[in-house]
């Protein structure tokens, strides 16, 4: 559990983005404001829950630890979710949809896998600069081990998606021809383990001034 890292970066506020144009969308939140479709106070729980998964762990943290952080009485917490599992669904859920929803964007403006692909890693960057608690749940909480009949978060939409913007590159000629799986891990392997390494502290700058250095390596793994 990276918790006291997350909680430094958390602290850090909005992260400045690396000089030159950006290819992500000015409003990147992957949860900040983010509703799908729920009230204030939903979100409020929502982004306390989060917050506490992430620096307690989702064992370690109760409904009334919840509701104590978010200022709102059991009766508030349980009107909007039946259980502490349901909040680590909603979560999970909401948090997928939206990362979906921003690579159907990048889908949209990018015609090549080379651009998509490096659209991808750059938002993954700046999200884990400027929502790393987002990032860490999404990524690196074991979900499985409290979801029931959860899946994977490598065999969610988003990831399908990052696999499927690798396999086109296969078929127009962009990447070399091999497995689709091992030519995605090629691709953004590198780059999750950055983010991995920058939520544990071990890198010490931020994520989108390493963007092109990082890009070149995982592009060229798999090029034609």
């Amino acid at each position: 559990m990276r918790q006291n890292t997350v909680k430094k970066a958390a602290r850090r506020g909005k992260a400045v983005v690396a000089s030159g144009a950006s290819n992500v969308p000015a409003d990147l939140s992957i949860w900040s404001g983010y509703s799908h479709g729920r009230d204030a106070c939903a979100r409020s729980i929502m982004t306390v829950a989060l917050h506490l998964f992430v620096s307690r762990g989702y064992f370690n943290t109760t409904m009334r630890d919840i509701g104590g952080e978010a200022n709102l009485s059991a009766g508030a917490i349980y009107y909007h979710f039946k259980s502490k599992e349901d909040i680590a669904r909603s979560l999970f859920d909401d948090l997928v949809a939206s990362m979906g929803r921003h690579f159907n964007d990048i889908e949209a403006r990018y015609n090549t896998a080379h651009d998509r692909c490096r659209a991808v890693v750059e938002l993954l960057f700046q999200i884990a600069e400027e929502e790393p608690e987002a990032m860490e749940y999404m990524l690196y909480t074991k979900h499985l081990e409290f979801l029931d009949a959860g899946i994977p978060v490598c065999s969610s939409k988003p990831f399908r998606q990052m696999r499927a913007m690798v396999q086109k590159g296969m078929k127009n000629g962009e990447v070399r021809l091999m497995d689709p799986t091992v030519a995605a891990a090629a691709v953004y392997g590198g780059p999750l383990r950055m983010i991995s390494m920058r939520l544990d502290g071990i890198v010490g700058v931020k994520l989108p001034t390493l963007l092109d250095e990082v890009w070149e390596s995982a592009w060229r793994s798999v090029s034609v």
